[in-house]
């Protein structure tokens, strides 16, 4: 079949690389790829907020089934017109989607379906007072959340008073968030082991893949800003068959089930952030699509044809048995511009990309560009080094990437040296 996938990071040139080994398709469009995916398929310049160019597309490629990448053109619609264009589609509805666009609905369909959660207070922005209110009162630490789309970096941790007050100041008065903070939430802070679980499903039945950690913080030992995800590897050694069947039956399934039967019905990838707490497994949030790195490390654990599967769950079909976990490691580390996730300069040339010869690493393009013959930084994050072991060794893994990592370099780049530290001691 043709297949299209839209966007243009680290995680659209995994979920091509992945599907590009299935024996069902025939050619591949990325809208718009980068670097990377061009030597997954043909990348195609078209504005994806431009959903007649992708429609006409689609028709004069005669293109089948479409995999949508990002959140926003999720909660945009995309994949609502596209569906009513008679194009099958990989990602859920505008409406199926604000498990992750409004933080708000989301607490509201795991309270009501007794999915453990944190507790937590919502306001609006012209409920300034009656929040700030509240954070006096408040026990620290707090967190604090803006309702909306952030890019991954609208969580704001609490430690006291000032913090949440300077916090609530940034998200209703100085607008740090545009309209996505204009409601908020805040939470109880949760002690424990974070943890992502991908959930493919086609809207009743499900199947989970291989857990992974993700590496939120800018700073090494999980300081400083929160970002879009600075590294990640899988499987998460934390997680074992019994807690993987936990998390399935009183998180994954409830709230499948429950989107179901509130006519949300979500049909995609299922994306529980979750933390493992010392009384409770609970859910931190839920994405719409894959995450990013951790789609980078967790594909490459997937034996089998990837693509049937996705395609079997958007008819709504789930195959099952599509892909296998094939027994390995994988282990990505993020290389970011200087100054991310806040201000940062890009257009800066990328040098040693070719001199990565490593069958067992590969070089994932999240903000690349070319120009010319050049290949030049044009993100926050530029690049995802990932290597695979055929055993769980991620001492061999966290060696392969750092030791290819010292062969690229672009001006400004920074990356965390700690990726997986806390597992290799345990």
């Amino acid at each position: 079949m043709n297949v299209a996938i839209i966007g243009s990071g680290g995680r659209e040139h995994a979920l091509a690389l992945k599907i590009k080994q299935s024996p069902t398709l025939e050619n591949l469009y990325i809208i718009p790829g980068n670097p990377g995916t061009s030597l997954c398929g043909d990348n195609v310049e078209l504005d994806i907020t431009n959903y007649t160019s992708i429609y006409k597309f689609c028709k004069e490629k005669n293109i089948f089934f479409v995999v949508i990448g990002p959140e926003a053109p999720l909660v945009d619609g995309l994949a609502d017109y596209l569906r009513n264009k008679n194009i099958n589609v990989f990602g859920p509805s505008a409406k199926a989607a604000r498990i992750e666009s409004q933080k708000s609905f989301a607490k509201k369909m795991m309270i009501d379906n007794n999915v453990p959660t944190a507790d937590y207070k919502e306001y609006t922005s012209d409920q300034y007072e009656k929040a700030k209110n509240y954070l006096v009162q408040s026990k620290y630490p707090l967190v604090m959340k803006a309702d909306g789309l952030a890019a991954g970096k609208g969580v704001l941790i609490c430690d006291n008073k000032l913090d949440g007050i300077k916090n609530l100041d940034d998200l209703f008065l100085k607008n740090k968030f545009g309209e996505a903070g204009n409601k908020i939430i805040i939470e109880e802070f949760l002690i424990g082991e974070e943890v992502s679980i991908f959930a493919i499903t086609d809207g009743e039945n499900f199947v989970c893949l291989p857990s992974a950690q993700d590496h939120k913080k800018i700073g090494e030992n999980d300081t400083g800003l929160n970002t879009g995800g600075m590294g990640a590897y899988s499987p998460a050694p934390i997680i074992t068959d019994t807690i993987l069947r936990e998390i399935e039956s009183t998180i994954i399934k409830p709230i499948i089930y429950a989107m179901r039967e509130s006519g949300n019905n979500f049909i995609g990838c299922l994306y529980a952030g979750l933390i493992l707490t010392n009384n409770a497994i609970k859910v931190i949030e839920f994405n719409c699509r894959f995450g990013d790195p951790e789609t980078q490390v967790v594909l490459q654990l997937l034996d089998g044809d990837f693509l049937r599967l996705l395609y079997s769950a958007s008819i709504g079909k789930i195959e099952k048995d599509s892909v296998k976990y094939n027994g390995g490691c994988s282990l990505c580390v993020v290389a970011s511009s200087k100054g991310y996730p806040e201000n940062y300069e890009k257009g800066f040339e990328i040098n040693g990309l070719n001199s990565i010869t490593d069958p067992n690493v590969i070089i994932y393009h999240a903000g690349t560009k070319s120009v010319g013959n050049k290949i030049v930084s044009n993100g926050g994050r530029v690049l995802g080094i990932t290597a695979y072991s055929n055993k769980i060794n991620f001492k061999l893994a966290k060696e392969q990437v750092y030791k290819n990592l010292e062969k690229i370099n672009f001006d400004g780049m920074y990356f965390r040296r700690d990726i997986a530290q806390k597992i290799l001691k345990k």
